[in-house]
């Protein structure tokens, strides 16, 4: 990897630290998880980890990374039916986790206190004591479930807020992996 006196540092486009990709693919090691629509295992990404890592920051730097399509995987449902699961590769985890490494520190401080969904430090048990608590101090509960709220929501309008909140070099990033990212 790059030791940062490189030339063709100065050549990349986005200020991505080789050190946030190592510390991603331990996250993504830690989580472990399937493989992609690549068949790539985590022990099979490991095989060649100096390699594949710089491959990541080296097409995130450059700003020419595109995820590849996402495996689906049918899970059934409690209640009959099915769900769709979209499984990542490996190496887009890691990118993905580079991206939430950058962007949850600059839009975290926008969220309001009471939302608790894919927050850090913050889970669904932690909702349900709060309502737990607002139950015994009002007399009246509003409840509300946002189903498919990602494939309905206006794209153009939450890259506008995504660019209003972070550094602009995010943004395309996140539309790549918003358009690109679909499921196979």
């Amino acid at each position: 990897m790059n030791d940062g006196r490189s030339p063709l540092k100065k050549a990349k486009s986005f200020e991505i630290s080789q050190k946030v990709v190592r510390e991603a693919w331990k996250q993504v090691k830690a989580n472990q998880g399937a493989a992609g629509v690549d068949k790539q295992s985590i022990a099979e990404f490991e095989k060649n980890t100096r390699n594949n890592l710089y491959t990541i920051w080296n097409r995130m730097s450059s700003g020419s990374y595109m995820p590849p399509p996402v495996r689906t995987v049918a899970i059934p449902k409690k209640l009959g039916g099915e769900r769709m699961l979209g499984i990542p590769s490996v190496s887009d985890r890691v990118a993905q986790t580079v991206w939430k490494l950058y962007f949850e520190p600059m839009v975290e401080p926008n969220f309001h206190k009471d939302s608790y969904g894919y927050r850090p430090g913050k889970s669904a048990l932690d909702a349900v004591e709060v309502t737990r608590t607002r139950c015994r101090t009002y007399q009246w509960v509003l409840e509300f479930d946002v189903k498919g709220l990602f494939d309905n929501i206006d794209h153009e309008l939450l890259m506008k807020t995504v660019r209003w909140h972070t550094k602009k070099q995010v943004a395309p990033s996140v539309r790549r992996t918003m358009v690109k990212g679909a499921v196979s």
